[in-house]
């Protein structure tokens, strides 16, 4: 069985209010889908509850790792691998302001992971326009 990956993205303004349906969608992704690689930023409340629920998820699927995103290299501070994830993934080559560069990342995961977890509710945000770009390049993929 291959190796199958989810990246997540969602508002910084994310409630704890989400967190239940964050987690079983979660376990449902390692259950139902075999989902062992969940990919991350660390930009906001929904990054923060993604980590919390993942840590949580990997005590029973001790085979489920969490890797944080870095659309950008950190080279004027290096950043170690911070707690509660396995590895970090950075982007190599990038152009551009760092918020242009998140948008390229964010683009780069829909492209090269298996599923997206998004919690994108407000109508103009970098979240709501990535799901938009997932589901047109579904679309595209369906089609052709």
């Amino acid at each position: 069985m291959s190796r199958k990956s989810c990246f997540l993205i969602g508002h910084r303004e994310a409630s704890e209010k989400i967190y239940p349906a964050l987690y079983t969608a979660i376990e449902e992704h390692i259950a139902r889908y075999g989902v062992s690689e969940f990919m991350v930023g660390r930009y906001g409340g929904f990054d923060r509850l993604v980590v919390k629920a993942v840590k949580i998820a990997k005590q029973s699927h001790p085979e489920v790792e969490l890797t944080l995103l870095l659309p950008y290299h950190p080279a004027e501070r290096p950043i170690p691998v911070p707690d509660g994830f396995d590895s970090t993934y950075i982007l190599r080559a990038w152009k551009g302001t760092r918020k242009v560069a998140i948008v390229r990342a964010n683009r780069y995961m829909v492209d090269h992971t298996d599923f997206l977890i998004a919690y994108a509710w407000r109508p103009t945000s970098n979240a709501r326009d990535l799901l938009e770009y997932a589901r047109k390049r579904r679309e595209k993929v369906s089609s052709g």
